[in-house]
């Protein structure tokens, strides 16, 4: 078949990759002037399974209005940017703020997670591809008490999902992050994911870029997509700047501009973007920077070792389609670095960044068929778009292919939202 994919961020061209080894004869369209360029450019850089749990669980109401009224907090919503479609996403992820629907979401969300993470290391296998990457784990840091009480409903899920995992004393996150040993005063425990990767998610889509190409797949760049043309329960182009792209089958990978792309051919998708910032900071002292990624939850800040770089990843703004960059948001997440590894880098040489990641109120992602019989889905990973990359394009891929796919299809397409 021929297949259209839009967009050529890491989603994009993971899928394209997986559709070029099944056979079809592929084209990628994207509106930058090269792939990753957007929100897979600077993302956190970790690729955690182990981690992987919405936003929307119990008790975060009330600990996003204490949030709001601090200085330096993991969530900031912008009022004036507020809009219909912006309400109504948050009244869908207040919803879902509850144990069972916490439980069945992270159940998800870790079932494609685990599966994207094996794809990773096969495709890893088959091809020579150099991303920074590490396979020393995730180490979760407590502050508090209450946060190691909090992580007992998580230690369930990963129990239930057979994720391996350990959970440990202060003494023993030190072991594996002796960077640590200036600031340890401030942990009072953690859990250490073993299993979970890091990763340049940049370099990666990169040199995949390259690998598709020699499987044929084309590369339109600097192209805007402009409008989805339906006729009944088909597909029949895409409009661009550059003329209509004809195709067997489509794929949307437009993260969270896939929304209104879709609701112009009446498909509504709950794909909010909700808005991220990073520093990427050159290593001054090897031996006082982290081996791995550290997730500080007390500001839910990743602090991620790639090669000879730290990037330091978090935040979530609520507030539209704006991409300034604030300076604000940049003091919360260079806090949380510079209390816990206050030699590793020099912050004023930080390269300062910021990108939209696809959430859906329930964190999972939106994977497969949709209402039109050659139009699919991979989009709404959120936080996790790195996480789940490989193992969301090789399931698409399948469903596209019309092959059994290699997990549980249960709860990840666009029809869990019909009802």
């Amino acid at each position: 078949m021929k297949i259209l994919v839009l967009g050529s961020g890491v989603i994009g061209v993971t899928s394209a990759w997986y559709l070029a080894k099944s056979g079809h004869e592929v084209t990628v369209v994207d509106r930058q002037s090269t792939v990753a360029n957007e929100t897979s450019f600077a993302n956190a850089g970790q690729i955690s399974p182990g981690y992987s749990a919405p936003w929307a669980a119990p008790g975060i109401p009330a600990k996003a209005m204490k949030w709001l009224m601090q200085e330096l907090a993991p969530l900031k919503i912008n009022v004036k940017d507020f809009d219909l479609e912006t309400i109504a996403w948050m009244t869908k992820m207040v919803a879902n703020c509850n144990g069972k629907d916490y439980h069945i979401n992270k159940s998800r969300m870790m079932r494609v997670a685990e599966y994207s993470r094996n794809c990773l290391r096969e495709l890893r296998n088959e091809i020579s591809i150099n991303y920074d990457h590490r396979t020393q784990g995730t180490l979760q840091l407590f502050r508090t008490q209450s946060q190691v009480k909090s992580s007992q409903k998580d230690i369930q899920v990963l129990n239930e999902s057979g994720v391996d995992h350990q959970v440990l004393t202060p003494d023993e996150c030190l072991m594996y992050e002796p960077a640590l040993k200036h600031t340890i005063h401030k942990v009072v425990g953690g859990i250490r994911l073993p299993n979970d990767e890091t990763g340049n998610c940049h370099m990666f889509v990169t040199q995949l870029a390259q690998e598709c190409e020699k499987l044929g797949v084309k590369f339109v760049m600097n192209t805007d997509i402009q409008k989805l043309n339906k006729q009944g329960d088909v597909l029949t182009s895409v409009s661009t700047n550059k003329g209509e792209f004809i195709a067997d089958a489509y794929l949307m990978a437009l993260g969270s501009y896939s929304t209104h792309m879709l609701a112009d051919i009446g498909i509504k998708i709950p794909v909010y973007p909700i808005k991220g910032y990073s520093l990427t900071v050159p290593i001054d002292d090897f031996s006082a920077a982290p081996e791995s990624t550290i997730m500080d939850e007390t500001y839910k800040v990743a602090i991620t070792r790639l090669g000879d770089q730290i990037r330091v990843g978090g935040t979530a703004e609520i507030t539209s389609y704006n991409l300034a960059l604030s300076e604000k948001r940049r003091k919360n997440i260079e806090f949380s670095i510079a209390d816990l590894f206050p030699h590793a880098a020099d912050l004023s040489k930080a390269e300062f960044w910021t990108g939209l990641r696809p959430m859906t109120p329930d964190g999972t992602p939106i994977l497969g068929k949709t209402g039109i019989d050659n139009l699919f889905l991979n989009t709404g990973h959120g936080t996790l778009g790195w996480t789940m990359a490989v193992g969301s394009a090789k399931f698409v891929s399948d469903v596209i292919s019309n092959k059994p796919p290699d997990i549980d299809e249960t709860g990840l397409s666009i029809a869990r939202y019909r009802h």
